[in-house]
């Protein structure tokens, strides 16, 4: 009886000890992320200007973005963006990855070469890229002067503008790069010996071995390009501010200008909830869709 009574103790003192070290991140997700989702959650059925005490109006932030012609905008701009940005960068990450899944001399200063853009901070990045795409000396501006061909304008232009954040956005390439080698490292290599001595080429090999064994690492770059593409914010704030003509006012940058600019905090909060419901909703029709392409057994 003393005994047990004495693990029980035991047991209960590493538990408040386990309780006292995990504490940190207990408060850090109540007070940073649960009482702030809550929150923005009440506010989206409020009138709240920060200034005046919050009122009660129910569904009217949410009617009013089925008439703001600015809300469907920057979604038809979000979704260009993520569209086009996520199959390019899933290709441009692998395209590298393949190439540095190699065995020469001199591989690893490779990858950290490849690597290095993707931490670099986004303000800085995006400064560089605004220098890049200058229309008097930017780097891309004098490419296409060698050709004797005019520079568009790459950040004037509503055309090009939405067109520009893309390649800027394949500056990060480097950081899929590393996911795609750890899923290319985890191939057997007797899977490519076996299907050399079956006559297979390169081609075959990648198309046969290669591609469907990294589709799980595939799945995992689309659903977190998707998420993140669906946020997209510093570029278009710090190069274009959301022109020209609104072509770059991203769904983010537009919750931003109505929380922080215009301080319709309800508003704002109503266009992150319906960010959120976007998002959940795409992400499962993925994690239905993966049942038919992504395949987890071994060959």
């Amino acid at each position: 009886m003393a005994q047990s009574h004495k693990k029980y103790r035991l047991a209960r003192r590493e538990a408040i000890v386990g309780y006292c070290f995990a504490s940190p991140w207990l408060i850090g997700l109540i007070v940073f992320v649960l009482f702030p989702v809550i929150a923005s959650l009440k506010y989206s059925f409020m009138d709240y200007d920060i200034l005046q005490p919050a009122r009660w109006v129910g569904f009217a932030n949410y009617k009013e973005l089925f008439h703001d012609n600015l809300f469907w905008r920057s979604l038809y701009n979000t979704l260009y963006f993520v569209v086009f940005s996520v199959p390019l960068s899933i290709i441009l990450g692998l395209a590298i990855a393949l190439l540095l899944n190699t065995e020469i001399n001199g591989i690893a200063i490779y990858r950290t070469l490849y690597y290095i853009p993707s931490i670099v901070p986004v303000v800085a990045s995006s400064i560089l890229w605004a220098w890049i795409f200058d229309p008097n000396f930017g780097i891309l501006t004098n490419f296409v002067h060698l050709f004797n061909l005019p520079a568009p304008g790459w950040l004037s232009d509503p055309f090009w503008a939405k067109n520009s954040l893309i390649l800027m956005s394949l500056w990060g390439a480097g950081s899929g790069m590393i996911i795609y080698l750890a899923g290319l490292k985890n191939i057997p290599k007797s899977y490519y010996e076996a299907a050399e001595i079956d006559g297979s080429g390169t081609i075959g090999k990648f198309f046969n071995i290669t591609l469907p064994l990294i589709t799980p690492t595939l799945f995992f770059q689309l659903i977190i390009g998707m998420i993140g593409s669906f946020q997209v914010f510093t570029q278009s704030y710090i190069i274009t501010g959301g022109g020209p003509n609104d072509s770059t006012l991203f769904y983010v940058l537009y919750l931003y200008n109505n929380a922080f600019r215009f301080w319709k905090m309800g508003y704002a909060s109503a266009l992150a909830w319906v960010l959120f419901v976007i998002i959940m909703l795409l992400t499962w029709i993925n994690l239905k869709l993966a049942k038919r392409w992504v395949t987890y057994d071994q060959m």
